[in-house]
């Protein structure tokens, strides 16, 4: 959602450059929640075998995800649109962790059974940063567009139930971990 958020900032401004400017924090705060998630994955995977650990990973997955489902509307509603760079930062973190976005990529950290599986460290920057830069530039292009054609009018007339999604989103990739693990 870091997009919206970035599109209601560049709206109140009335400045691209505010859309712009509130990419670069809201991209940290992602990432570092990712980060965080796969160095929490890969310490636990000291401990746990790796089956044990796609196991639990898809298993919460699943669970996220019906959470998500049935609490749709369970986001953090502290954050008033006047931010900085910080509070943006921390913003993103506290919701990408909130929406399971390192989780998501369990897989991906994890590794699937097969050749080549096992991600090590260097892949897990890779994955961060492919991961990362991914997310800034839909992100940025999504709320760019929105910001110079349409603005608010196409939200207020169609809009996407973004919960429905990554809740269904993240069953798919616990039930994928389940069937291929």
């Amino acid at each position: 959602m870091g997009w919206l958020f970035a599109l209601a900032l560049g709206l109140q401004e009335h400045r691209r450059s505010a859309v712009l400017a509130a990419l670069v924090p809201i991209t940290i705060g992602h990432a570092a929640s990712v980060a965080l998630v796969g160095l929490l994955l890969a310490g636990a995977g000291l401990a746990v075998s790796p089956r044990g650990l796609r196991l639990v990973a898809a298993a919460v997955l699943i669970g996220f995800g019906l959470f998500r489902l049935a609490r749709p509307y369970a986001h953090a509603r502290w954050v008033g649109m006047r931010v900085g760079f910080r509070d943006l930062i921390l913003w993103s973190f506290l919701m990408a962790s909130a929406h399971g976005a390192g989780l998501m990529l369990a897989p991906l950290f994890l590794g699937l059974p097969g050749p080549a599986a096992h991600a090590h460290a260097t892949g897990g920057l890779l994955i961060l940063a492919v991961h990362s830069v991914a997310m800034l530039l839909v992100m940025a292009s999504v709320a760019l567009v929105i910001y110079q054609t349409v603005g608010l009018e196409l939200l207020r007339r169609a809009w996407l139930n973004l919960d429905l999604v990554w809740g269904v989103a993240l069953i798919a990739v616990g039930t994928t971990m389940l069937v291929a693990g």
